[in-house]
């Protein structure tokens, strides 16, 4: 009856633990809008499927305000973005998607599955929801592929919140054996045992104590159901591989690419990630000296979810600016495309 109220959203439920979970995610925290509202008022929130060529991204949007596109890591959903985009909802217009392959949107078997691929339906996705412009926030390869946005489209990028993003390995020792490794062996069915894929859950975060074990059995048991299918597997197979060997330097090697990056950026790094270490902010500074990078201490891989209070401050802080300086430019704000959704 509060969600019929709407004193709070299905996200925001959530994250109080006020709705528990078992099956897909999107349906508990979708509730709100399953059923006519008192005063035929719109839910707080709303799942939608958008078309994008061949492929179909779920997308969840909240608030009202400036857009901001949330893009979810390697192997994750938007689930690991809900508490950011209950914040973030205050003063924007938030778009948590799955990324193709992943959560509930399509998973093609031919799809590329690398940083272009994505940016590319991302910037589609924008077009057929009416944005022109927008923040991104990327968490790992969200953030690799919210780079390559705002490397072939700088002027549909306001600004870049990267947390930990999958910048290239500088050194990159299996090369020859991840090359041989296909990820059409994902097309044949298997499965990871629940253990194993709760070991790697918690290995991602420093303190696992800071995590509710409820939420963190939830997102086990999400991924395992989701990697039972077979485009499933494949879309994340083949996403891990094009991470891993992408080219740090040389012709249209990542870092020389990253030095043309124009929309504002900060890069928050996990002092104690093991997956992306926080020494890539060096690297980062050479070829990027004008970004602002922050190390957040007693952090792992997924700061928006371990560091949540420190994370959405320094976005919000972050985008705020950036929003100042574009008001003072809006030569360079480009049109919205007359399509809505």
């Amino acid at each position: 009856m509060r969600l019929r109220d709407g004193e709070f959203s299905g996200v925001e439920a959530f994250q109080r633990r006020l709705l528990a979970v078992r099956g897909n995610l999107d349906h508990a925290v979708a509730f709100e809008g399953m059923f006519r509202l008192a005063g035929g008022r719109p839910p707080l929130l709303q799942i939608y499927d958008v078309p994008v060529g061949r492929h179909r991204i779920s997308t969840l949007t909240m608030g009202k305000g400036p857009d901001v596109l949330l893009l979810h890591g390697l192997g994750g959903t938007r689930a690991s973005f809900f508490e950011t985009a209950a914040v973030l909802s205050r003063s924007y217009r938030v778009h948590a998607l799955d990324l193709p392959g992943f959560g509930s949107s399509s998973k093609p078997a031919i799809g590329a599955y690398n940083a272009r691929w994505f940016a590319d339906i991302i910037l589609g996705l924008m077009d057929e929801l009416g944005i022109g412009r927008a923040h991104m926030v990327g968490n790992s390869m969200g953030g690799r592929v919210a780079i390559e946005a705002g490397l072939i489209a700088p002027e549909r990028v306001a600004a870049l919140g990267l947390l930990c993003p999958a910048v290239a390995w500088i050194h990159r020792g299996f090369h020859p054996i991840v090359r041989l490794l296909r990820p059409e062996f994902g097309l044949v069915p298997h499965r990871f045992s629940r253990r194993l894929v709760a070991s790697q859950f918690w290995s991602i975060f420093c303190d696992r104590d800071a995590i509710d074990p409820a939420v963190g059995d939830l997102m086990v048991d999400e991924f395992r159901r989701i990697y039972q299918s077979a485009g499933a597997r494949y879309a994340f197979l083949s996403s891990a591989r094009n991470i891993y060997l992408e080219a740090p330097y040389g012709r249209n090697g990542f870092y020389p690419r990253l030095a043309e990056l124009e929309p504002p950026a900060l890069f928050l790094w996990g002092r104690d990630d093991s997956i992306v270490p926080a020494a890539f902010e060096r690297h980062v500074g050479k070829w990027l000296p004008g970004a602002e990078q922050v190390v957040i201490e007693s952090c792992g891989h997924v700061p928006q979810v371990e560091q949540p209070d420190q994370t959405h401050r320094l976005l919000m802080s972050f985008f705020a600016r950036a929003d100042e300086i574009a008001a003072r430019k809006p030569d360079v704000l480009s049109a919205r495309p007359a399509q809505a959704a």
